[in-house]
Protein backbone atom coordinates (compact mmCIF):
# COMPACT_ATOMS: atom_id res chain seq x y z
CA UNK A 1 0.00 0.00 0.00
CA UNK A 2 1.15 3.54 -0.18
CA UNK A 3 2.26 5.58 2.55
CA UNK A 4 -0.41 8.53 2.55
CA UNK A 5 0.86 8.89 5.81
CA UNK A 6 3.92 8.35 8.51
CA UNK A 7 1.49 5.77 10.21
CA UNK A 8 1.47 4.06 6.96
CA UNK A 9 5.20 3.40 6.94
CA UNK A 10 4.23 0.51 9.13
CA UNK A 11 2.35 -1.52 6.50
CA UNK A 12 3.95 -0.18 3.86
CA UNK A 13 4.85 -3.30 1.16
CA UNK A 14 7.86 -1.43 -0.53
CA UNK A 15 10.25 0.49 1.19
CA UNK A 16 13.07 2.45 0.33
CA UNK A 17 15.84 3.53 2.85
CA UNK A 18 19.25 5.51 2.14
CA UNK A 19 21.66 6.04 5.11
CA UNK A 20 24.43 8.78 4.89
CA UNK A 21 27.99 8.21 5.75
CA UNK A 22 28.03 9.92 8.70
CA UNK A 23 25.73 8.03 10.31
CA UNK A 24 27.71 4.73 9.92
CA UNK A 25 31.45 5.24 9.07
CA UNK A 26 34.27 5.74 11.86
CA UNK A 27 33.18 5.72 15.40
CA UNK A 28 28.98 5.57 14.04
CA UNK A 29 29.80 2.19 12.63
CA UNK A 30 28.07 0.72 15.39
CA UNK A 31 24.49 1.88 14.02
CA UNK A 32 24.68 -0.62 10.99
CA UNK A 33 23.67 -3.41 13.48
CA UNK A 34 21.22 -1.35 14.47
CA UNK A 35 19.53 -0.35 11.14
CA UNK A 36 19.97 -3.95 9.89
CA UNK A 37 17.99 -5.07 12.64
CA UNK A 38 15.36 -2.47 11.74
CA UNK A 39 15.47 -4.02 8.29
CA UNK A 40 14.94 -7.31 9.40
CA UNK A 41 12.14 -6.65 11.00
CA UNK A 42 10.38 -5.10 7.92
CA UNK A 43 11.07 -7.98 6.10
CA UNK A 44 9.69 -10.20 8.87
CA UNK A 45 6.81 -9.01 8.80
CA UNK A 46 6.85 -9.88 4.51
CA UNK A 47 7.53 -6.35 3.35
CA UNK A 48 10.11 -5.66 0.92
CA UNK A 49 12.72 -3.60 1.19
CA UNK A 50 15.91 -1.82 -0.64
CA UNK A 51 18.75 -0.16 0.97
CA UNK A 52 20.46 2.71 -0.26
CA UNK A 53 23.84 3.63 1.38
CA UNK A 54 26.25 5.81 1.18
CA UNK A 55 29.38 5.18 2.88
CA UNK A 56 32.48 3.99 0.59
CA UNK A 57 34.87 6.71 0.57
CA UNK A 58 34.19 7.66 4.36
CA UNK A 59 34.51 3.87 5.06
CA UNK A 60 37.68 4.33 3.08
CA UNK A 61 39.55 6.66 5.23
CA UNK A 62 41.35 5.10 8.18
CA UNK A 63 42.28 2.29 6.11
CA UNK A 64 43.75 4.36 3.63
CA UNK A 65 45.39 6.85 6.18
CA UNK A 66 43.93 9.52 4.56
CA UNK A 67 43.31 11.69 7.92
CA UNK A 68 40.05 13.14 6.05
CA UNK A 69 37.77 13.04 2.60
CA UNK A 70 39.84 13.40 -0.17
CA UNK A 71 39.20 16.46 -2.00
CA UNK A 72 40.60 15.17 -5.65
CA UNK A 73 38.86 12.86 -7.98
CA UNK A 74 41.26 9.97 -7.89
CA UNK A 75 42.05 9.77 -4.38
CA UNK A 76 37.94 9.56 -4.75
CA UNK A 77 37.38 6.81 -6.63
CA UNK A 78 40.16 5.18 -5.44
CA UNK A 79 38.83 5.33 -1.50
CA UNK A 80 35.61 3.95 -3.10
CA UNK A 81 37.02 1.22 -4.54
CA UNK A 82 38.25 -0.10 -1.09
CA UNK A 83 35.51 0.98 1.00
CA UNK A 84 32.91 -0.17 -1.27
CA UNK A 85 34.62 -3.72 -0.15
CA UNK A 86 34.66 -2.67 3.72
CA UNK A 87 30.90 -1.44 3.78
CA UNK A 88 29.57 -4.56 1.44
CA UNK A 89 31.20 -6.69 4.04
CA UNK A 90 30.58 -5.04 7.22
CA UNK A 91 26.58 -4.72 5.89
CA UNK A 92 26.86 -8.64 5.39
CA UNK A 93 28.43 -9.48 8.81
CA UNK A 94 25.46 -8.15 10.42
CA UNK A 95 22.89 -9.56 8.15
CA UNK A 96 24.50 -13.18 9.12
CA UNK A 97 22.87 -12.65 12.31
CA UNK A 98 19.29 -12.71 10.51
CA UNK A 99 20.53 -15.16 7.75
CA UNK A 100 19.82 -12.69 4.86
CA UNK A 101 21.77 -12.06 2.17
CA UNK A 102 22.91 -8.80 0.67
CA UNK A 103 23.04 -8.18 -3.07
CA UNK A 104 25.18 -4.86 -4.30
CA UNK A 105 24.38 -2.64 -7.22
CA UNK A 106 26.46 0.46 -8.02
CA UNK A 107 24.60 3.43 -10.10
CA UNK A 108 24.91 6.76 -11.25
CA UNK A 109 21.98 8.83 -11.17
CA UNK A 110 22.92 9.34 -14.80
CA UNK A 111 22.16 5.36 -15.12
CA UNK A 112 18.46 6.34 -14.51
CA UNK A 113 18.11 8.65 -17.07
CA UNK A 114 19.14 6.26 -19.13
CA UNK A 115 16.77 3.61 -20.31
CA UNK A 116 18.83 0.66 -21.00
CA UNK A 117 20.58 0.83 -17.50
CA UNK A 118 17.66 1.73 -15.73
CA UNK A 119 15.39 -1.08 -16.75
CA UNK A 120 18.86 -3.52 -16.25
CA UNK A 121 18.89 -1.90 -12.76
CA UNK A 122 15.16 -2.19 -12.40
CA UNK A 123 15.02 -6.02 -13.15
CA UNK A 124 17.92 -6.94 -11.32
CA UNK A 125 16.30 -5.23 -8.10
CA UNK A 126 13.44 -7.09 -8.62
CA UNK A 127 15.26 -10.30 -8.86
CA UNK A 128 16.67 -9.71 -5.87
CA UNK A 129 13.54 -9.29 -4.37
CA UNK A 130 12.25 -12.30 -5.71
CA UNK A 131 15.01 -14.10 -4.56
CA UNK A 132 14.63 -12.53 -0.90
CA UNK A 133 18.26 -10.29 -1.12
CA UNK A 134 18.06 -7.42 0.21
CA UNK A 135 19.31 -5.01 -2.19
CA UNK A 136 22.26 -2.60 -1.15
CA UNK A 137 22.38 0.38 -3.78
CA UNK A 138 25.41 2.92 -3.40
CA UNK A 139 26.21 5.42 -6.09
CA UNK A 140 29.10 3.84 -8.75
CA UNK A 141 31.31 6.40 -7.00
CA UNK A 142 34.64 4.68 -8.90
CA UNK A 143 33.68 6.12 -12.10
CA UNK A 144 31.61 8.99 -11.04
CA UNK A 145 32.98 12.35 -12.19
CA UNK A 146 30.77 15.81 -10.66
CA UNK A 147 28.05 13.06 -9.09
CA UNK A 148 30.39 12.21 -6.46
CA UNK A 149 30.00 15.55 -4.79
CA UNK A 150 26.78 16.47 -4.51
CA UNK A 151 23.63 15.41 -2.30
CA UNK A 152 25.51 12.11 -0.30
CA UNK A 153 22.98 10.00 -2.33
CA UNK A 154 19.41 11.44 -1.18
CA UNK A 155 18.44 12.08 -4.75
CA UNK A 156 19.80 8.80 -5.95
CA UNK A 157 17.35 7.68 -3.44
CA UNK A 158 14.41 9.32 -4.39
CA UNK A 159 14.85 8.06 -8.04
CA UNK A 160 15.60 4.30 -7.20
CA UNK A 161 12.33 4.73 -4.97
CA UNK A 162 10.52 5.90 -8.15
CA UNK A 163 12.58 3.31 -10.60
CA UNK A 164 10.74 0.40 -8.15
CA UNK A 165 7.83 2.28 -7.65
CA UNK A 166 7.91 2.27 -3.54
CA UNK A 167 5.63 3.23 -1.35
CA UNK A 168 7.77 4.90 0.93
CA UNK A 169 11.14 6.43 1.06
CA UNK A 170 12.85 6.95 4.25
CA UNK A 171 15.79 9.40 4.47
CA UNK A 172 17.77 8.82 7.61
CA UNK A 173 20.14 11.94 8.81
CA UNK A 174 22.23 12.92 11.70
CA UNK A 175 19.02 14.43 13.43
CA UNK A 176 15.53 13.97 14.44
CA UNK A 177 13.45 16.10 11.78
CA UNK A 178 13.68 18.77 9.25
CA UNK A 179 13.53 22.41 10.96
CA UNK A 180 12.18 25.99 9.46
CA UNK A 181 16.27 26.86 9.87
CA UNK A 182 19.26 25.75 10.35
CA UNK A 183 18.79 24.45 14.42
CA UNK A 184 21.24 25.54 15.99
CA UNK A 185 19.87 29.11 15.19
CA UNK A 186 16.99 31.09 17.62
CA UNK A 187 13.73 30.32 16.39
CA UNK A 188 14.38 27.22 14.72
CA UNK A 189 11.32 25.36 15.09
CA UNK A 190 10.97 21.39 13.85
CA UNK A 191 8.43 20.43 10.79
CA UNK A 192 5.82 17.74 11.25
CA UNK A 193 4.17 17.59 7.91
CA UNK A 194 4.92 19.04 4.65
CA UNK A 195 2.10 18.72 2.10
CA UNK A 196 3.04 17.99 -1.61
CA UNK A 197 2.38 21.75 -2.46
CA UNK A 198 3.48 23.64 0.26
CA UNK A 199 5.28 26.99 -0.19
CA UNK A 200 8.98 26.33 1.51
CA UNK A 201 10.58 29.68 -0.12
CA UNK A 202 10.68 31.11 3.28
CA UNK A 203 12.46 28.40 4.94
CA UNK A 204 16.45 27.82 5.41
CA UNK A 205 17.80 24.68 5.24
CA UNK A 206 21.01 25.91 4.09
CA UNK A 207 23.44 24.09 1.09
CA UNK A 208 24.75 21.15 0.57
CA UNK A 209 27.99 20.76 2.86
CA UNK A 210 31.23 18.63 2.25
CA UNK A 211 32.19 17.71 5.63
CA UNK A 212 35.39 14.64 6.87
CA UNK A 213 33.32 11.54 5.34
CA UNK A 214 30.50 12.82 2.88
CA UNK A 215 28.01 15.38 1.45
CA UNK A 216 24.71 16.06 1.54
CA UNK A 217 22.13 18.26 4.26
CA UNK A 218 19.33 19.24 4.85
CA UNK A 219 18.64 20.91 1.67
CA UNK A 220 19.72 17.99 -0.65
CA UNK A 221 17.27 15.69 1.53
CA UNK A 222 14.11 18.61 1.27
CA UNK A 223 15.36 18.64 -2.76
CA UNK A 224 15.01 14.51 -2.71
CA UNK A 225 12.09 14.11 -0.47
CA UNK A 226 10.30 16.78 -3.10
CA UNK A 227 11.28 14.97 -6.28
CA UNK A 228 10.01 11.34 -4.31
CA UNK A 229 6.93 13.28 -3.56
CA UNK A 230 6.00 14.70 -6.89
CA UNK A 231 5.84 11.08 -8.05
CA UNK A 232 3.10 9.96 -5.30
CA UNK A 233 5.78 8.56 -2.91
CA UNK A 234 5.55 9.53 0.65
CA UNK A 235 8.80 10.25 2.11
CA UNK A 236 10.25 10.27 5.97
CA UNK A 237 13.24 12.12 6.96
CA UNK A 238 14.69 11.63 10.21
CA UNK A 239 17.67 10.39 12.40
CA UNK A 240 19.46 6.79 11.72
CA UNK A 241 19.02 6.41 15.55
CA UNK A 242 15.39 6.29 15.39
CA UNK A 243 15.30 4.27 12.08
CA UNK A 244 13.04 1.44 14.17
CA UNK A 245 10.59 3.95 14.93
CA UNK A 246 10.16 5.18 11.65
CA UNK A 247 9.61 2.05 9.94
CA UNK A 248 7.08 0.89 12.13
CA UNK A 249 4.85 4.48 11.48
CA UNK A 250 5.62 6.13 14.50
CA UNK A 251 5.62 9.92 15.19
CA UNK A 252 8.86 10.72 14.38
CA UNK A 253 10.72 12.99 11.80
CA UNK A 254 9.56 14.81 9.06
CA UNK A 255 6.60 13.56 6.84
CA UNK A 256 6.06 14.46 3.22
CA UNK A 257 3.22 13.99 1.91
CA UNK A 258 2.82 11.75 -1.37
CA UNK A 259 1.26 14.19 -4.43
CA UNK A 260 -2.16 12.05 -4.84
CA UNK A 261 -1.47 13.17 -8.44
CA UNK A 262 1.76 11.47 -8.98
CA UNK A 263 1.12 8.37 -7.70
CA UNK A 264 -0.85 6.83 -10.70
CA UNK A 265 2.32 8.22 -12.76
CA UNK A 266 6.08 7.84 -11.48
CA UNK A 267 8.90 9.37 -13.67
CA UNK A 268 10.73 6.66 -14.02
CA UNK A 269 8.26 4.04 -14.32
CA UNK A 270 10.09 1.46 -17.16
CA UNK A 271 9.01 2.27 -20.43
CA UNK A 272 7.63 -0.84 -23.03
CA UNK A 273 10.45 0.00 -25.15
CA UNK A 274 12.92 0.09 -22.34
CA UNK A 275 14.98 -3.77 -23.43
CA UNK A 276 17.82 -5.41 -21.43
CA UNK A 277 20.90 -6.21 -22.75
Amino acid sequence: MTAAERADLGSARRIVVKVGSSSISGEASWRIDLIVDAIAAVRERGAELILVSSGAIATAIPFLDLGERPNDLASQQAAAAVGQNVLMWRYQNSLDRHSVLAGQILLTAGDLENPTPRSNARRAIERLLDLSVLPIVNENDTVATQEIRFGDNDRLAALVAQLVQADALVLLSDIASLYTRPPSEPGAEPLDVVSHDADLSGLEFGSAVVNSVGTGGAATKVSAARLAASAGIGVLVTSADLVADALSGAAVGTWFRPSPEGAAVGTLTEHPSDSAQ
